[in-house]
């Protein structure tokens, strides 16, 4: 290999390195700002200026009150991976529930130990701030995070709660056994201020690919919980039934 070709070589490889770089360090800490990125990067103002516009051109970022969160592009290749199918889940499917429910409704999938939403309706303004805020959720503590390990196969999931601290785990556990047998999973959020029910949603084949997750004030959702249920229920019943389409932009 000639000089000239090395260098561009190692010229593409420093590029590579910056762009995984910004993506990560927004990964881990979600909304941060430019000068925290370019700190983080070591590297001049100007080229991470550059990257972050990239970025942000093609959809791997977005930027909010000037602070930075892993754009669409990331979630749209969540949805390609085969979690979930393109076009079995729509927005309507996701109104049409927040409308029944007058809670705000998530649509999420794992990926790898962490829960995603790539799908939300009706979002208020504390509901929408976390979910920005904290991208990654950890499985084992979320509604919808449970009700996904209820439903791996018994291999994967001890796999999971062999990594995982003991408390949340001893938690789970005692609540496993009620959410197999109710197909609904719960959980309190904002210390008990919000509750959050979830239920898988199912490929024709009885896969689950993605988790519905209804979330509000639990001083209002808890009267309603029966209720609640049953309807959450009804909607991720008939969803596992809707044909393949393509589907919308998230």
């Amino acid at each position: 290999m000639s000089e000239q070709a090395d260098a561009e070589a190692a010229k593409s490889h420093r590029t590579i390195d910056r762009v995984t770089q910004i993506l990560e360090e927004v990964v881990y800490k979600p909304g941060m700002g430019f000068a925290e990125l370019a700190r983080a990067l070591d590297a001049p103002k100007s080229s991470v200026h550059g990257f972050i516009r990239g970025l942000l051109a093609k959809g791997w970022l977005y930027e909010a009150d000037k602070r930075f969160y892993l754009g669409p592009a990331v979630y749209a290749l969540t949805l390609a991976s085969g979690n979930i199918r393109a076009g079995q889940v729509t927005q309507a499917d996701l109104d049409a529930l927040h409308k029944e429910t007058k809670m705000t409704v998530f649509l999420g999938v794992r990926a790898g130990d962490h829960l995603i939403y790539i799908g939300e309706s009706g979002t208020d303004a504390m509901t929408g701030f976390a979910a920005r805020s904290n991208i990654r959720r950890i499985l084992i503590d979320t509604a919808g995070g449970k009700a996904l390990l209820a439903a791996e196969a018994e291999g994967t999931r001890e796999a999971y709660l062999r990594r995982q601290d003991d408390e949340l785990v001893s938690t789970f556990l005692a609540q496993f056994p009620g959410i197999v047998k109710t197909g609904v999973a719960k959980n309190f959020r904002h210390h008990g201020a919000q509750l959050a029910l979830a239920s898988v949603v199912r490929d024709r084949g009885g896969k689950a690919v993605a988790v519905a997750v209804l979330v509000g004030p639990t001083a209002e959702a808890e009267p309603r919980e029966t209720r609640l249920r049953r309807l959450l229920l009804k909607h991720v019943t008939s969803w596992s039934q809707h044909d393949v389409a393509p589907r919308e932009a998230l």
